[in-house]
């Protein structure tokens, strides 16, 4: 796991003031499409050229079930997490049709489903037949969040090796909110009401019940908490730790990020609690409807690109975002500058 401590590289400067000074001569007031300037002026330093583009894009998505589904803290049983690991497979899910809409390429990573699944299509990086329940051990045994971080590294690895301009990580867990909850919790030192939301559509007596048993996780893991590795170990699931390692992998090797929700954004602010220069590569999709999320996306240097009211997790939400980097990126390429459309700039 050596790979762990490689550093993110910086933005490249240079292209950055390429980028600026493109934006300045196209024929248009300064600052007129907003953040649709600074999204393609972030993406020229990432991709280190004066004008970047996202043509291709994979879309990961890691699918997991939890031990601590057997505290009853979900509206749904477990075994829709196989169930909808098959549904993305064979094209049916939210995700599979938003990266076939966007010619992306989608893969699904089994990294401890607890049913066991077998499709020529599904990539098996098993970190265990799901998690420990939390509430009364630790989620992973250390080799076990190591398997998971390295199946998320993996992945961004193939997304480079495909020349990919974008990585995108999905998540499927029953549970996984409570876990992602658990890590807001202990990360941000947020009150457990604040943070909790519905998940899958608990009612009001779900909710105290989720809030009673987030609560008994932290106590359990408390003295855990400095530790952001140890955090996730404790209260996390293995596919929050593959986004984790996919995050820090694909920044390491040079590929912008697009981070989607509420179970996301927890990977991303433990991968980027491990490397703080890792904040320069994320780019938050959008803001969820989960409550707590506003707790969590306040951290990053960046605000969410939309708000659309979606919790549905997979990537969805991301996925969703992509055309909206695309049209950032082919506005600043193709519109003509003052000169080439002899059109008369600012006055002195």
């Amino acid at each position: 796991m050596e790979w762990l401590d490689t550093p993110c590289p910086s933005p490249d400067a240079g292209a950055i003031i390429a980028a600026r000074l493109r934006q300045s001569q196209l024929t248009k007031p300064p600052g007129a499409l907003g953040d649709l300037e600074t999204l393609a002026i972030r993406l020229a330093g990432l991709q280190r050229r004066e004008r970047p583009a996202i043509d291709k894009v994979q879309i990961s998505v890691f699918a997991a079930d939890h031990g601590v589904a057997e505290e009853g803290v979900s509206a749904f049983p477990q075994a829709v997490t196989a169930q909808m690991v098959q549904n993305f497979l064979t094209g049916g899910a939210a995700i599979s049709v938003l990266a076939g809409e966007l010619d992306a390429t989608l893969e699904v990573v089994d990294v401890g489903v607890k049913t066991t699944l077998s499709h020529p299509q599904l990539i098996s990086q098993r970190a265990g037949d799901g998690t420990a329940n939390s509430a009364l051990e630790a989620a992973m045994g250390h080799a076990q969040m190591h398997l998971a971080l390295q199946a998320g590294a993996d992945a961004a690895a193939r997304a480079r090796s495909a020349s990919a301009d974008l990585f995108i990580g999905g998540e499927m867990g029953i549970a996984n909110t409570t876990a992602a909850t658990a890590l807001y919790c202990a990360l941000l030192d947020t009150p457990i009401d604040e943070i909790t939301g519905a998940g899958t559509g608990l009612d009001g007596a779900g909710m105290a019940h989720k809030v009673t048993v987030i609560r008994r996780i932290l106590n359990q893991h408390r003295h855990h908490f400095p530790d952001p590795l140890e955090t996730l170990r404790c209260v996390g699931g293995f596919e929050i730790a593959a986004l984790t390692g996919a995050y820090l992998r694909a920044a390491q090797l040079g590929m912008p990020v697009l981070v989607d929700g509420f179970i996301s954004t927890a990977a991303a602010l433990v991968a980027v609690r491990l490397q703080p220069a890792l904040a320069d590569w994320l780019l938050l999709s959008h803001l969820s409807a989960e409550q707590g999320h506003s707790f969590a996306v306040a951290e990053f240097k960046h605000p969410p690109l939309l708000d659309l009211g979606m919790r549905l997790g997979e990537g969805s939400g991301a996925a969703v975002a992509v055309p909206l980097l695309r049209l950032a990126c082919a506005l600043h390429n193709n519109m003509a500058t003052f000169a080439e459309a002899a059109v008369a700039g600012k006055l002195p």
